[in-house]
């Protein structure tokens, strides 16, 4: 049994993701900004804490994060804002890894999205660019850091049904369901060749274990 800490609690990918750790027998906690989706969080087994991941300082996180064997970070801002969206997707996230550090939480996966890199080719004018800036930053701080981490890079969310099967070889951004990467950030939970590796994917043909092995 390990316990998992997943920020971003009452996302679409984090209420798949927690009934799949607690399933095999992981203690889950989930951390989430609105106490009115306690209950929601409650139903997939995991135990909601209330926190505004936001304005905490990375102190106040190594205290939340204490004890825990791996954390996921599974948040957003939502977009539409560009200044919250810097605040929460890099700032926060960056201070989520220091604070990981500080409370001996080794094992950290960043669930971001496949064309998150410096060169990320956004225009500054388009809506999207404080996310793609945002995410880029903090993945790059995390990979810096001396934290076992991973990164995936799931292409564009659907609301499929699970496939099990997945594709990590293509260069250009698909699709994948939202069912498919909690199971992702699942395995990658207990595989150690995911520990150190940008991991993008698709939708595909491979059984997720073997593609991300």
């Amino acid at each position: 049994m390990a316990r998992i800490l997943i920020i971003g609690g009452h996302g679409k990918v984090a209420l798949l993701l927690a009934p799949l750790l607690v399933d095999r027998g992981d203690d889950v906690t989930s951390i989430i900004r609105n106490p009115a989706h306690a209950a929601d969080v409650s139903a997939t087994g995991a135990a909601p804490v209330v926190a505004d991941i936001e304005n905490l300082a990375a102190a106040e996180l190594a205290t939340l994060f204490a004890g825990h064997d791996a954390i996921v970070w599974s948040a957003g801002a939502g977009g539409g804002n560009p200044a919250r969206t810097y605040a929460v997707d890099r700032d926060a996230a960056i201070r989520s890894m220091d604070a990981a550090s500080s409370a001996a939480v080794d094992r950290y996966v960043m669930v971001s999205y496949f064309g998150a890199r410096q060169d990320h080719g956004v225009a500054p004018d388009d809506p999207f660019h404080a996310y793609a800036d945002a995410k880029a930053a903090a993945d790059d701080h995390l990979r810096r850091s001396a934290l076992s981490w991973t990164v995936l890079g799931p292409s564009s969310l659907t609301l499929g049904d699970p496939t099990g099967r997945i594709d990590v070889t293509s260069t250009e951004s698909g699709s994948v369901s939202r069912a498919d990467v909690a199971a992702v950030v699942a395995v990658t939970l207990v595989e150690d060749a995911t520990i150190g590796r940008t991991i993008r994917f698709n939708s595909g043909t491979v059984p997720i274990a073997e593609a991300i092995r």
